[in-house]
């Protein structure tokens, strides 16, 4: 059978992730990580944003790039997993003001725009994963889960978090990060890491589901 050997694993809750619906939002390294992750765990139903086209510079981490060069991210992945929702929009104010995001039991973050996550926590905290700071780094033992209030050895998660205190944001939710500080300035990165971030953002999904 398909997901026999998850269903020995997750039980009785198998048919609640089965027929999670799920927002993904960014299907960069870490988000088609988690893509796969979610897909292979027997979850479907999942609505994936993204507004970029594949470049060969894509190719040391986002799965499937290599086949796809110059076209659209979420277009190509439907050809890989056939069920998914692909929505090729950017994801700023605007979009995220008219977006309906009630229909859905999580939204995971695996977006790079700061202006972009300020606004998603404010308004899906309650059912949000996010992931921060997975470029520049080599150590994917030292991913963590915590909350945004507590990440550390990351300036991205800090800057997040600095700028919803000036927001007046009190509320809380779940963060991927990396306590390995940046090995380089530039925006280098490793598979080993984001593919880390991506199958961490997935587990966590799962168990919030299961909870």
């Amino acid at each position: 059978m398909k997901h026999q050997r998850t269903k020995i694993l997750l039980g009785n809750s198998f048919d609640t992730i089965k027929n999670a619906k799920i927002l993904l939002l960014g299907v960069g390294g870490v988000g088609s990580m988690c893509l796969e992750c979610l897909y292979r765990s027997g979850i479907t139903d999942i609505t994936i944003v993204d507004y970029d086209i594949y470049d060969t510079s894509n190719q040391n981490r986002q799965l499937h790039s290599h086949l796809h060069v110059g076209k659209s991210k979420v277009h190509s992945l439907k050809e890989h997993y056939p069920s998914i929702t692909p929505l090729h929009v950017k994801v700023d104010k605007e979009w995220i003001d008219t977006f309906d995001f009630d229909a859905y039991d999580l939204v995971l973050d695996a977006i790079d725009d700061t202006h972009a996550k300020l606004y998603l926590a404010q308004k899906t905290y309650k059912k949000l994963i996010s992931a921060v700071g997975s470029a520049k780094r080599l150590d994917p033992t030292k991913v963590e889960v915590s909350t945004i209030w507590k990440t550390h050895g990351d300036r991205f998660g800090a800057k997040i978090r600095y700028e919803l205190k000036k927001r007046g944001f009190k509320k809380n939710y779940v963060v991927v990060f990396s306590s390995e500080a940046a090995i380089v300035k530039e925006k280098g990165s490793f598979m080993g890491v984001t593919g880390t971030f991506g199958f961490t953002m997935c587990s966590q999904a799962i168990k919030k589901l299961m909870s």
